[in-house]
This record gives structure tokens, C-alpha cells and sequence, in this order.
């Protein structure tokens, strides 16, 4: 089954098209197709591949005493509700990181030390159940590869509220404006932000897309940005900090289709 979605109002830099998404139901899906979650850090450009997403089938919680058995296309704000409801700590870091659990499974999300990995007892996709002991994982990434359709945690007793406002605080620093998260990682032993900003690019504005002036690592949507103006900040981005310092920095937006 495909439903049309209008992929702008889907992703959180507020870009993309209107497009036709395959809804996985079962486990069945085209295998030519590219996984959309809740698109918070993906650039959609206009001319896209096959996309696909996660059907609410595979948006549950429930906790046997042992674990937590989360659906992957769970948002955290809701894991994080399940717990604050059922006395549960270790989670509390998801209040304010927006996605679902597939995505931040693959990007293993987290703030600081905290990372969804940290927890993770195993995970199914589509070739079946694979435990963490079994994934490459480190900061912001993961070797996941196909479409994960739940995953177990371990569970402790204790809801923790001051860590919520603690992570609350960590996120103040971040732009309000529409943008898909930190356009690049961090290189080693240094912040892509404090590169952006040395070449002289925070705040520096395109149309109607800018690298933050509160956060020069933030790709931001000023109001009817277009994917052009977007690819085109991010390679001056690239090439300005590669020319002046020689350091190569790496896309953690995600670029889906093309011009």
C-alpha cells in the first residue's frame, strides 16, 4: 500500500516534495526503496528514489518485567512517556531528541554519554534477530544495515526527572528555527561548528537557508528554503573548511534524491 505524503511537511528542515511512500506492513517491502523514518535528518531533494516507511503496526511499548520490547517506529517522545508512567529509568535522554527508535537505532542518538545503544539488548530486522554483541556501533553511528522493525532493552526501576531537565538544558543552545539536526559530525579532536564558524560561515545566509547564528552547525530553514540553496551551503561549507584546514567534514544530514 502506498499513501502520498507531502514530504516538506514530514521533515523536520521543512524541504521535499509530495511524494508516493510504500507503507511496510509486514515484512515485506521493495527492496529498491529508500527508508524514511520521521525524516529529522534527511534533505529531500525534488527528484527522489522509491521511499518507504514504517506503518503504525510497529509503533508500540510494553515491558514484561525483564525489558522493554519497542516497535522501531515508536517516537521517543512516547518511549520516554511509557517510562515516566511505569517508574522506568535509562531513557530519560529521549525526551528531547525528536525521531523514531529505527532511526535513532541506526545513528545509535544519544546526548553526551547517553546513547540508545547503551541499553540495547537486540534488534530484528529483515534477515531476523541480531544481538548488540553483533553491531558495529560507535558515536552517532551504527552498522545496521536493512529495515528494523523492533528491538529489546534492559529496564531498571527509577524514572529520573531532574536528568529531563538536565537534557533539556544540554538542547537550549540549539536553534529553534526548522533544520535536519547537526549538518555534519564532529571530525576527530574537533567540533564541525568551530570549523564553520572559523571560515567565517555562522550566520551566513542563502536565500532563504543559513548556517545558524546561534549554532554554526545548524543548517537552518529561514521560511521557503529550497534544497538548491541547502546543497549548496553545505559544499561551500565543505569546501571552505577543507581548503583553510584541510579537514574533510562529514555529512550528517542525509541527502535523498537530487536536483
Amino acid at each position: 500500500m502506498t499513501k502520498t505524503v507531502d514530504l516538506a511537511a514530514l521533515s523536520s528542515i521543512g524541504i521535499g516534495p509530495v511524494a508516493d511512500v510504500y507503507m511496510i506492513d509486514d515484512e515485506t517491502f521493495p527492496r529498491d526503496a529508500f527508508l524514511v523514518g520521521a525524516a529529522n535528518n534527511l534533505l529531500f531533494g525534488p527528484t527522489l528514489p522509491p521511499l518507504m516507511k514504517l506503518s503504525k503496526r510497529f509503533d508500540f511499548i510494553r515491558y514484561d518485567g525483564a525489558a522493554l520490547h519497542i516497535g522501531a517506529a515508536t517516537p521517543g517522545g512516547k518511549i520516554v512517556s511509557f517510562c515516566k508512567k511505569h517508574d522506568l529509568g535509562g531513557f530519560e535522554f529521549l525526551a528531547h531528541l525528536p525521531g523514531t527508535l529505527g532511526g535513532m537505532l541506526k545513528m545509535n542518538a544519544g546526548l553526551k554519554e547517553y546513547e540508545i545503544f547503551n541499553r540495547l539488548i537486540a534488534l530484528r530486522t529483515d534477515t531476523g534477530w541480531r544481538r548488540k554483541e553483533s553491531i558495529g556501533h560507535g558515536y552517532r553511528r551504527s552498522d545496521i544495515d536493512g529495515v528494523v522493525f523492533e528491538a529489546t532493552f534492559t529496564a531498571e526501576k527509577g524514572f529520573d526527572h531532574e536528568k529531563v531537565e538536565r537534557f533539556r538544558a544540554m538542547r537550549n543552545n540549539q536553534p529553534h528555527d526548522p533544520s535536519a539536526g547537526s549538518a555534519f559530525k564532529n571530525p576527530a579532536g574537533d567540533h564541525a561548528g568551530r570549523l564553520i564558524e572559523s571560515v567565517g560561515l555562522r550566520g551566513f545566509r542563502l536565500g532563504a537557508m543559513a548556517f545558524s547564528p546561534q549554532h554554526a552547525n545548524f543548517l537552518v530553514n529561514l521560511g521557503g528554503g529550497t534544497f538548491e540553496e541547502a546543497i549548496a551551503l553545505l559544499e561551500l561549507a565543505e569546501t571552505k573548511v577543507f581548503e583553510r584546514t584541510g579537514i574533510r567534514l562529514e555529512r550528517e544530514i542525509v541527502v535523498v534524491g537530487h536536483a
